[in-house]
C-alpha cells in the first residue's frame, strides 16, 4: 500500500516544535577514522532500531551543519560493542517526480559520506543509548541546492568480532540558498470519526468510546494535534491564532453518543449506569468546543456513511438522508424543499451546532478514498453538496494535482453523471503518509522530514499562475497521530514559500484540471463497494422494510423514521471497511430491529379464539394493536377457508393510533348457520406483513335467507295444518248437535260405503 511504500522514504529537517525530548543524555560522540564499510546485511536481520528525535535545521544553507539525534535499541539477543554511526548521502533531487523516484533506487547512497563517529558504551539486548551526531554541508559533498537523500549508518562489532551494519533510517536534508519560485497555499482537513459503539436501538453495546477519548487515547491524541498547533499573531491583530487554520471534519454521530455519555450514568449493553466515561466524555467535548472556536468545523454526513457502497447498492436515498442539509428543490423559488419523498433523517449539522456553539460547513462531502462513481456525485450534488473532497487516487490522472507534470494544484471538477462537479482532491501521498507517520522506520521526525522535502521541491518548481499552487492534505478517517510530531507538520506550513490555508482559500485558487475522470473501478463496478458484501445486503433488506413502513405511516415518515434511519447510516458508515465482522454484526442487528418494527402492529385474537354473530349481517369486530410511537395507516385481509355460508366485506385502508387499542368492523353476510374457520391479516398499504395472522372461529346461531325462508314457510304449512284441523273439528261439532236434534225412529245412511 501507499503509506506502507512511503515509511521508508527519505525526509527533510523539521522545526523545532516538533522535536521529541531525548530520553536520556546524549551518549559522547567522538569523530574517528573512517574504518573500510563493512557488509550490510539484509534489514531484517539488523538488531538495532534507530529512532530519530531531533534533525535540525529545516533547510541547511552552504557550510551549515546537520545535527542528528536519537536513541538506538537493541532488539537482538547478542551485546554489541564498538557502535559507530555516520551519515551519507544520495544524488541530490530537484524536483518531486525525482523524489518519488528515489523511493524504488536501489542506490546505496553513498554519494557523499561524513566520518563515523564512535557511540560510546555497550549496547546490550533490550538495552537503549542516545546519541547526537553532526556533520557540516561540506563532510557532505553538498554542492547545490535541492533535496539529498540520507542514510544515518550504524555499524557495530558482534559476539563473533565482525564489524557489520546493526541498524539504519533513512530520512533527507535540503540545501535551500534561492528564494522559492512560487508560494504554494497548503490546507489540512482533520479528521473526527469513530465508529459507532450503540446498536440499532440506540444503546450502547460496549464502553469503548470511554477510553478512546480518555487520556492518550486515539481520540485524545486526534484533538491533541489541533490544541498542540504554535499560534502566531497577525499584523494587525491582539489575539493570537493558531499558525496554520486546520478544518475539522467530525461525524455527528461521534458528538451525538459522547454528549449522550455526558450527560450522567449511562447503560451498557443492557446493564444500567455500567459507563464509566461521563468525565472523559464531557471534557473531551469542552475541548473540541474550544478547538471549533479557532478553526473552521465541516459536518460529515451522519455517521460518515460510505456514499459510494451505498451507491452501488442501489441505495442513494439514505445517502441523501444521511446528508446534513437538505437539497433545494429546483422548482420552489423559496428553496429548502426536500428532492425526494422524505426529507433527511439525522440533522446533523443542528446537533453540531448546538452541542459545539459553531455553525458547521454543510455545503462540502469527503468522500472516503477509493474509486468514485459518478452517479455518487450526482446524488451528493442533488443532496445540496456543492464540493466534493476526494483523494488523488479516485482520479484517472492525478500528476495536475500531485504536482508532478505542472502546477500542484488541489481545486478541480471532476465529470459527474450530470456534468462538472467542484472538487477540492488531497494529495493522496501526503496524506498517506501523516496517517502512517506514527508507524514510520525512524520515528514521526522521520515521517516530518519527507512531508517537507516534497513541499519544498513543489515550491521550487517554476510556475506560470500568478496564484502559485495548492496542496491539500486530508489524513485516513482512523489517523492514531503523534500530537507533538502532527502538529510540526501543520506548522511546517508556515516555512519561506509555503503559506497556510484553508479550504475556502483552496476553492478560490488556481484550477488544477477541468472535468477531471474518474479513475475506473477494477472488475464489475457493482463489485466496488468497499463495505461487505453481507452486511450491504442485510443493510439493503432493512431499508426495504423501512421503507415499506414509511408509506404505513400517517403524517411525516421521515420525522417518525429518524432513529432508525439514524441506526441504517451507522450500519453503513466507512468506519466499517476495515472491520467487516463487526459490519456484519451490526447490519444484521438493524436489519433485525427494523423487522422488528412490523412485530409491534398486530391483530389481538378473541379470548377464546371464537367470536359469535348476533345477526345475518352483524359485523367482524377485530382489534389492531399499535406499539409504536406514530400512528400507521393498515390493511385487513379476512378469510374464511371455502368461502361458503359467510361472505366478508372490505374496510379499506384503517388507521391505528400509537400506543393504543383499535377497533375494526368488517361486514359480514351470512346465508346459513353455523361455524366458519377465518383468518385476518394485517398488512402495510404496499403489502408488507404485520405481525402475525390471527385464526377465528366464528359461530352463528341466526338465521340466514333460506333458512328463514323454510322455516317461515313450515310455519305457514303448520298454521294451515292446525287451521284445518280447527275447521274439522267445528264441523264436527256442528253435526253431532244437529244428530241429537233430530227426531226419533230417523235413520241416517251410513257415511261410508259398505263396499
Amino acid at each position: 500500500m501507499l503509506a506502507t511504500a512511503l515509511l521508508t522514504l527519505p525526509l527533510l529537517a523539521a522545526a523545532p516544535v516538533a522535536a521529541a525530548p531525548v530520553a536520556a543524555a546524549p551518549a559522547p560522540v567522538a569523530p574517528v577514522p573512517a574504518p573500510a564499510p563493512a557488509p550490510a546485511p539484509a534489514a531484517d536481520d539488523r538488531p538495532v532500531a534507530v529512532e530519530v528525535t531531533r534533525l535540525d535545521p529545516r533547510t541547511v544553507a552552504p557550510g551549515g551543519t546537520v545535527t542528528v539525534e536519537g536513541r538506538l535499541t537493541n532488539t537482538g539477543t547478542e551485546s554489541l560493542t564498538d557502535l559507530t554511526v555516520r551519515l551519507q548521502r544520495g544524488q541530490v533531487v530537484t524536483t518531486r517526480a525525482e523524489l518519488l523516484a528515489t523511493d524504488a533506487d536501489a542506490d546505496p547512497v553513498t554519494a557523499g559520506t561524513a566520518p563515523f563517529a564512535t557511540v560510546t558504551g555497550e549496547l546490550a539486548p533490550g538495552d537503549e543509548v542516545a546519541f547526537t551526531y553532526t556533520a557540516t554541508t561540506a563532510d557532505l559533498a553538498m554542492d547545490r541546492d535541492g533535496v539529498y537523500p540520507l542514510l544515518l549508518n550504524l555499524n557495530a562489532t558482534g559476539p563473533d568480532g565482525e564489524q557489520s551494519r546493526v541498524g539504519e533510517v533513512t530520512t533527507s536534508v535540503v540545501q535551500q540558498t534561492a528564494p522559492p519560485a512560487a508560494t504554494t497555499s497548503v490546507a489540512w482537513l482533520w479528521p473526527l470519526v469513530e465508529p459507532t459503539h450503540r446498536d440499532a436501538a440506540g444503546g450502547f453495546v460496549d464502553d469503548d468510546l470511554a477510553a478512546e477519548v480518555s487520556a492518550d487515547g486515539r481520540l485524545d491524541r486526534a484533538l491533541a494535534v489541533l490544541e498542540r498547533l504554535p499560534t502566531t499573531v497577525p499584523p494587525g491583530a491582539t489575539e493570537p491564532e493558531p499558525v496554520a487554520p486546520v478544518t475539522v471534519a467530525v461525524d455527528p454521530v461521534l458528538v451525538e453518543e459522547l454528549a449522550l455519555m455526558a450527560r450522567g450514568p449511562y447503560a451498557v449493553a443492557g446493564q444500567e449506569a455500567a459507563g464509566t466515561g461521563t468525565g472523559a466524555a464531557a471534557a473531551w467535548l469542552e475541548r473540541l468546543r474550544a478547538v471549533a472556536a479557532d478553526h473552521p468545523v465541516v459536518a460529515l454526513p451522519y455517521g460518515d456513511v460510505d456514499a459510494d457502497a451505498l451507491q452501488a447498492a442501489g441505495l442513494p436515498a439514505v445517502v441523501t438522508r444521511s446528508l446534513p442539509r437538505a437539497a433545494e428543490d429546483p422548482g420552489d423559488g423559496d428553496g429548502g424543499a426536500v428532492a425526494g419523498a422524505d426529507s433527511p433523517g439525522p440533522a446533523g449539522a443542528d446537533l453540531l451546532a448546538e452541542q459545539l456553539g459553531v455553525e458547521p460547513r454543510t455545503d462540502l462531502a469527503w468522500v472516503a478514498g477509493g474509486p468514485l462513481r459518478a452517479d455518487t456525485l450526482a446524488t451528493l450534488a442533488g443532496g445540496g453538496v456543492d464540493t466534493v473532497v476526494l483523494d488523488s487516487g479516485a482520479l484517472d490522472d492525478a500528476d495536475a494535482v500531485l504536482g508532478l507534470d505542472g502546477a500542484a494544484a488541489a481545486r478541480a471538477t471532476v465529470a459527474g453523471e450530470d456534468g462538472p462537479v467542484p472538487a477540492l482532491v488531497a494529495d493522496g501521498r501526503l496524506s498517506a503518509l501523516v496517517g502512517s507517520a506514527g508507524a514510520t522506520d525512524g520515528g514521526v521526525r522521520v515521517a516530518e522530514q519527507r512531508y517537507l522535502a516534497e513541499l519544498v521541491l513543489l515550491s521550487q518548481q517554476p510556475v506560470a499562475d500568478p496564484a502559485g499552487q495548492s496542496v491539500l492534505v486530508a489524513p485516513p478517517r482512523d489517523v492514531d497521530p503523534d500530537p507533538d510530531g502532527v502538529a510540526a507538520m501543520i506548522a511546517d506550513t508556515a516555512l519561506p514559500g509555503l503559506r497556510p490555508a484553508s479550504l475556502t482559500d483552496l476553492a478560490a485558487g488556481p484550477l488544477g484540471r477541468a472535468d477531471g475522470a474518474l479513475a475506473p473501478a477494477d472488475g464489475d463496478p457493482a463489485q466496488t463497494a468497499a463495505l461487505d458484501p453481507a452486511a450491504l445486503a442485510d443493510v439493503a433488506a432493512a431499508v426495504d422494510l423501512r421503507d415499506d413502513l414509511a408509506g404505513a405511516v400517517v403524517g411525516e415518515p421521515a420525522g417518525a423514521l429518524a432513529p432508525y434511519d439514524a441506526a441504517t447510516a451507522r450500519a453503513a458508515s466507512t468506519s466499517w471497511r476495515d472491520d467487516p465482522e463487526g459490519s456484519r454484526v451490526v447490519a444484521a442487528d438493524l436489519r433485525a430491529t427494523l423487522g422488528g418494527l412490523r412485530e409491534q402492529v398486530t391483530l389481538l385474537a378473541p379470548a377464546e379464539g371464537s367470536y359469535s354473530l348476533a345477526s345475518n349481517d352483524a359485523p367482524l369486530v377485530l382489534t389492531v394493536q399499535n406499539d409504536l410511537p406514530f400512528a400507521v395507516r393498515v390493511l385487513v385481509a379476512v378469510r374464511t377457508r371455502d368461502n361458503v355460508g359467510l361472505t366478508l366485506g372490505d374496510v379499506g385502508v384503517q388507521e391505528a393510533a400509537p400506543r393504543q387499542r383499535t377497533t375494526l368492523q368488517v361486514p359480514t353476510q351470512l346465508s346459513q348457520s353455523g361455524r366458519f374457520a377465518v383468518t385476518a391479516t394485517l398488512t402495510t398499504p404496499d403489502g408488507g406483513p404485520l405481525g402475525d395472522p390471527v385464526a377465528i372461529q366464528v359461530r352463528s346461531t341466526t338465521y340466514g335467507t333460506i333458512s328463514l325462508s323454510i322455516t317461515i314457510g313450515a310455519a305457514v304449512l303448520l298454521g294451515l295444518l292446525f287451521l284445518r284441523r280447527g275447521v274439522l273439528f267445528v264441523l264436527r261439532r256442528r253435526r253431532g248437535t244437529a244428530e241429537e236434534e233430530q227426531p226419533a225412529g230417523t235413520v241416517w245412511p251410513p257415511s261410508r260405503s259398505p263396499v
